[in-house]
């Protein structure tokens, strides 16, 4: 990230691909130059997918999903046809004392909660179920692979909502709680802090 008066420019690499943006238009042509010179790239234009995102571009405002991952995620576990959930997590839900058994394939468990902490780039409305259950990486009972699940049913019945980034209006910065799920003393431990959020980054059904 460099920063300029006229504005800045973002360069994010994965492998041997490049994502290039920022508020600078100059910045980002200098930079495309100095790629190309020393590099062999190509410009591919604007992003319409990226790293598991997808990117939609409109006249006023530009729409992050991860729609096909979403749908990827169902898929692999199985659970494409099952039945969608209102909510990610019971309330009154207390997973520290739960009496069930161990989870036998810990590599599942692991490897489904990473993939859902990856999905909370766009869905911030799931990461503090996500954030309770991965803190029984290490002690992972078979409760918390069927509230894992459930998740995954909360996200069937909304696979399609986008993050909208709008270019112009007004712009304010409000803070939100969990706080309803102060339930059990783990939850009230994790609920130290708010979250900050852009009033203008709603969530979207298109």
């Amino acid at each position: 990230m460099t920063y300029c008066s006229s504005g800045i420019v973002i360069l994010a690499v994965y492998v041997d691909d490049i994502l290039l943006t920022g508020s600078d238009s100059t910045g980002l042509l200098e930079t495309k130059k100095y790629l190309k010179h020393h590099f062999v790239t190509k410009d591919k234009g604007r992003p319409k997918y990226f790293l598991g995102i997808e990117v939609a571009h409109q006249k006023y405002s530009v729409l992050l999903s991860e729609r096909k991952y979403a749908l990827d995620l169902l898929e692999e576990t199985r659970l494409l046809g099952c039945k969608p959930a209102s909510t990610t997590m019971e309330a009154s839900a207390d997973l520290c004392f739960d009496d069930s058994h161990a989870l036998d394939d810990s590599g599942r468990y692991r490897r489904l909660i990473g993939k859902l902490i990856y999905f909370t780039v766009t869905r911030s409305n799931i990461t503090f179920t996500v954030d309770v259950l991965n803190r029984f990486m290490h002690q992972r009972k078979e409760v918390h692979w069927s509230d894992t699940l459930k998740i995954l049913a909360y996200i069937k019945g909304c696979p399609r909502k986008n993050l909208v980034y709008r270019k112009y209006g007004y712009v304010r910065i409000s803070r939100y709680s969990d706080s309803g799920y102060a339930v059990t003393e783990e939850t009230k431990r994790l609920l130290l802090d708010t979250v900050p959020l852009l009033e203008e980054t709603l969530w979207s059904k298109k």
